[in-house]
């Protein structure tokens, strides 16, 4: 029962890209209806619990769930830029590095040779795994998507990475966090779209509501896992979304890819995956 808890985020958060891009609209009304869907949830998950607040303690979640909202607008974009099958392993790809790094300069989480090692072993697999599932068969078509695609991955990593450092940084439960997050969140959202032409609100924002609550779903069974089965097993497990939201936008969003590319996706992912596992393991 343990491990189906802890295996909940995996299943929110990658199935989570596929209705996003089912429901459809632009970025900016799919980061704001997820968001808003998230704080809808937050604020009933707050009449359950009993956080604990401190100016620092709101300040410092405010600021991350506003990083939030910087990563997940540019992985949506991302997917309009090179696909869910391609996005969702990258991003996860350059998420690990970056919280990882972050993680053994500032944190000191790998604390012996040992760790050290299988640590760093787990970042070079996943950089050969970020490589292998940014493989473009035919480039002339490609090429010039995917050094957008990048780019915006490159943002979007920036916002996940003070996501999860802010509130490491000032040593602050999850369960604390949850509401004052969810604000910096929306505010981040409503900040990054002010400048977008069109609607941000319509059907399609609200409509977005449901991944917002999938993410926020899958975030609070994390933090159930973490006291289930230790952080270690919850933070690898919550990795294997990856599997879904890849082998869901080739099978039914039907993003088309080369019999190489596909071969290289997937080896791609297995890679990644791997190597989130190892760094799970070099945290414990």
């Amino acid at each position: 029962m343990n491990i189906l808890i802890a295996l909940v985020p995996a299943l929110m958060w990658g199935v989570m890209p596929l209705v996003v891009s089912k429901i459809g609209g632009e970025p900016k009304q799919q980061i704001i209806g997820t968001t808003i869907g998230a704080f809808i949830f937050a604020v009933f998950i707050f009449f359950f619990i009993s956080p604990h607040y401190t100016v620092t303690i709101l300040i410092a979640s405010f600021v991350s769930g506003a990083f939030w909202s910087l990563g997940q607008m540019n992985q949506f974009r991302a997917f309009t830029q090179v696909g869910v099958s391609k996005t969702m392993p990258l991003s996860t790809g350059m998420q690990l590095l970056g919280t990882s790094l972050f993680g053994v300069f500032a944190f000191h989480e790998w604390g012996t040779n040992a760790k050290l090692a299988l640590g760093f072993s787990a970042l070079a697999l996943i950089i050969l795994g970020i490589f292998l599932t940014s493989y473009q068969q035919n480039k002339e078509n490609a090429e010039q998507n995917m050094k957008k695609g990048m780019i915006t991955l490159l943002i979007s990593t920036v916002g996940y990475v003070g996501y999860v450092v802010v509130t490491r940084w000032f040593d602050i439960s999850g369960w604390d966090a949850i509401l004052p997050q969810a604000v910096g969140m929306v505010i981040g959202a409503l900040v990054l779209s002010i400048k977008s032409k069109g609607k941000r609100l319509d059907k399609r924002t609200f409509l977005n509501l449901i991944p917002g609550v999938m993410w926020a779903t899958g975030n609070l069974a994390l933090l159930f896992a973490n006291r289930l089965v230790g952080v270690a097993t919850g933070f690898s497990l919550s990795q294997m979304g990856v599997i879904i939201s890849t082998i869901g936008g080739i099978l039914f969003l039907g993003e088309k890819k080369t019999r190489r590319e596909l071969i290289l996706v997937i080896l791609g992912v297995i890679l990644v995956i791997v190597g989130g596992v190892m760094i799970g393991i070099a945290k414990s």
